[in-house]
């Protein structure tokens, strides 16, 4: 009877073997990574990873940065013989890890099987909706440089293999022409569509079916999860390693897809497709363009009275203003209507029907945001310059999630930077219903003592009080001019980042990036290039950025990143944890924050060379109890409240950062 047992343990002290050697200097690791070290941390990980994998388990690993997480899950992955699923937070993260991590790992360890990225239908080409787009491109009312990027689209896919419009570079990632070229859930064809054969999401999910390891984001695999995905079957292949990176965001995207969500830009592309149908297929249905213009009229109408752009506001009490009631009565008319006409054509063209079945499902969806009186969940709306969603979102994901891991059984792995607060992972494993056989918490091999310094400055200002932003100008000014820029200076607010920005162009003497004014990637690039730049920038920038040596310096955060009070789903949830008796500041606000605040200092250190100093511009960190919850839960690095020290600090290595790069030129021209 023992004998599975003993067979079992036999195979993991292998297993374990087989990893060790792995990471040893003289192993797979050390002849493909020049300069690789084993790091025990890395070791216990991939051990950790291991066993899952053997036990089909559930395992949780908050990695610190520098720790070498990626091979330590991806090693026993690929040693495991047994189809993975590797999920990212980001496309980036996506790309890095299946063009640089996977085939360096494949290569040292001599894996054949095959790998295969899979990305969501929008950044994949529709042959079909470029066609349209090319002959619609030929009126009179049609802009000449879009219908150029439409040219130089249709000369590139005579050598794309993947249809994958982020390699393409003649066009910018932020084109507008993207939607109009790319499919979406509501405007696909499947198997109707005439370049069906030919179809890239077609081919990018045959080929991950046949996979042995297939990378992914989370967007994609939570959309999948919620069976939001037709036409194709499957979406992602069954697996038995689901291995999800920066798995904190994972909580609030899964709630997003086991929502459900409206918005004015899926009303616009449906107008769209049906003013192309009526130019192109059914020129005699004068209506069609009537419809058109009303859905669009319609849509507009309603997001002039939302207010104001980049607002989040409760939907059920927008819904209890007379204006907004009649708007949406409105755009509900407008859709009938829509369908009315729609209902006449069927059978005209593969676009009317599809148009049809859109306006069918948009009109449903609205009736269920409107239904504000179902309980559990939270009723929001948000708002940019041009266009509104509407979201309905459960306040709570940990039953569904985890009955998606009990269907598909298999080894689940958790992990990322930043998932514990003040060391217990509580917060994160509760709010996704995980049961983890194990969880660790593993420190970054950084040498923070001597690499970084923390400044919470004396004599700040209360935050959100008046004139903030003046004072915070008025008191890091000098130590930004000082530091030659090489900073990034993290809001909590885009109000702020704008008015720091503005008052920081003032008094600067070098260039002041402000997040929005190009696309990420651009200003990252730049930010890189010029060697001495400020970038002052809101959410996208506390995580998933990474810059080495020297560019960056100086990490500055304007106050503690506590979500606005006022955030209608923080509010939901908040209420949720009241009902539930628990106390909604330690459990939902406080860990949110926490979390939020490791990702911002996370972008300080990201290598054994790098020296930087980080300030935080918020008093609470020190005069609140709850302060040292934030303090014990960052990396272990010196504390100080005199920016003089800091100056200094950052006076220094900038010294002797610059007398090593003065040694290493003397001695190139010496050999």
């Amino acid at each position: 009877m023992q004998k599975p047992a003993i067979i079992a343990a036999l195979i993991f002290t292998s297993t374990n073997t087989m990893i060790e050697k792995t990471f040893s200097a003289q192993g797979a690791l050390g002849k493909a990574i020049p300069g690789f070290q084993p790091r025990q941390a890395q070791i216990d990980m991939a051990k950790a990873v291991a066993d899952a994998i053997k036990n089909q388990g559930q395992v949780v690993v908050e990695a610190g940065t520098g720790t070498g997480k990626t091979f330590a899950y991806l090693v026993p992955a690929l040693l495991s013989g047994q189809k993975v699923i590797i999920s990212t937070g980001s496309k980036n993260l996506q790309e890095q890890l299946y063009h640089r991590d996977l085939p360096l790992m494949t290569d040292a360890l001599g894996f054949y099987g095959k790998v295969s990225l899979l990305k969501g239908r929008s950044n994949y080409l529709c042959l079909d909706r470029l066609s349209r787009q090319m002959v619609e491109s030929h009126n009179q009312q049609a802009d000449p440089t879009l219908l150029s990027q439409l040219v130089k689209v249709r000369a590139w896919t005579s050598e794309t293999k993947t249809g994958d419009l982020g390699d393409c570079d003649a066009i910018a990632e932020d084109s507008p022409i993207i939607p109009t070229i790319t499919s979406t859930n509501d405007n696909c064809l499947g198997k109707d569509c005439p370049s069906y054969t030919d179809c890239y999401v077609l081919k990018a999910r045959k080929k991950a079916l046949d996979a042995d390891v297939v990378v992914v984001n989370h967007h994609l695999f939570l959309a999948d999860l919620a069976i939001k995905e037709t036409g194709f079957g499957e979406l992602i292949p069954e697996a038995d390693v689901f291995i999800f990176d920066e798995a904190h965001q994972l909580p609030d995207i899964a709630s997003q897809y086991f929502g459900q969500s409206v918005s004015s830009r899926q009303i616009q592309e449906l107008s769209k497709d049906i003013e192309i149908s009526y130019r192109t297929e059914a020129k005699d249905m004068r209506q069609l363009q009537k419809v058109a213009e009303k859905l669009v009229q319609s849509a507009m109408d309603l997001r002039i009275l939302l207010g104001e752009s980049g607002f989040r506001g409760n939907w059920r009490d927008a819904m209890a203003s007379p204006a907004i009631a009649r708007e949406i009565e409105r755009l509900q008319e407008s859709l009938e209507f829509a369908i009315d006409v729609l209902k006449l054509a069927l059978g005209r063209s593969q676009l009317l029907d599809a148009a049809f079945e859109r306006a069918t499902l948009l009109k449903s969806r609205i009736d269920r945001v409107c239904d504000v009186s179902i309980t559990g969940y939270s009723y929001w709306f948000d708002t940019t310059p041009r266009h509104f969603s509407l979201h309905i979102t459960p306040l709570s994901v940990s039953d569904k999630f985890n009955e998606q891991m009990e269907l598909k059984q298999g080894a689940w792995i958790f992990t990322s930077a930043t998932l514990a607060v003040n060391g217990d992972f509580g917060h994160f494993t509760s709010r996704l219903g995980i049961k983890p056989a194990s969880q660790m918490s593993l420190p970054s091999p950084f040498d923070y003592q001597n690499q970084a310094r923390l400044c919470v400055p004396r004599y700040l200002p209360e935050p959100n009080s008046q004139g903030l932003a003046d004072k915070l100008v008025r008191m890091l000014a000098p130590i930004i001019e000082q530091n030659q820029g090489r900073c990034f200076f993290l809001c909590t607010s885009h109000a702020m980042m704008r008015d720091l920005g503005e008052r920081f162009r003032q008094v600067l003497d070098i260039p002041v990036l402000l997040q929005g004014e190009t696309s990420k990637q651009r200003t990252l690039t730049e930010f890189m290039e010029l060697g001495n730049a400020l970038l002052v920038a809101t959410g996208a920038f506390w995580e998933g950025i990474d810059v080495r040596g020297d560019a960056l310096s100086c990490v500055i955060i304007d106050k503690l990143p506590f979500t606005a009070p006022d955030d209608p789903l923080l509010k939901a949830r908040i209420e949720d944890c009241r009902l539930r008796g628990g106390d909604p500041f330690a459990q939902v606000q406080l860990p949110d924050a926490v979390i939020t605040l490791k990702q911002g200092v996370g972008r300080l250190i990201r290598d054994k060379k790098d020296f930087g100093a980080l300030i935080i511009c918020d008093n609470r960190l020190v005069t609140r109890d709850y302060g040292g919850v934030f303090l014990a839960s960052l990396p272990p690095i010196p504390r100080t409240r005199d920016l003089e020290s800091i100056k200094d600090f950052l006076h220094t290595i900038s010294t002797t950062q610059e007398i090593s790069t003065t040694q290493e030129i003397s001695t190139t021209q010496e050999q």
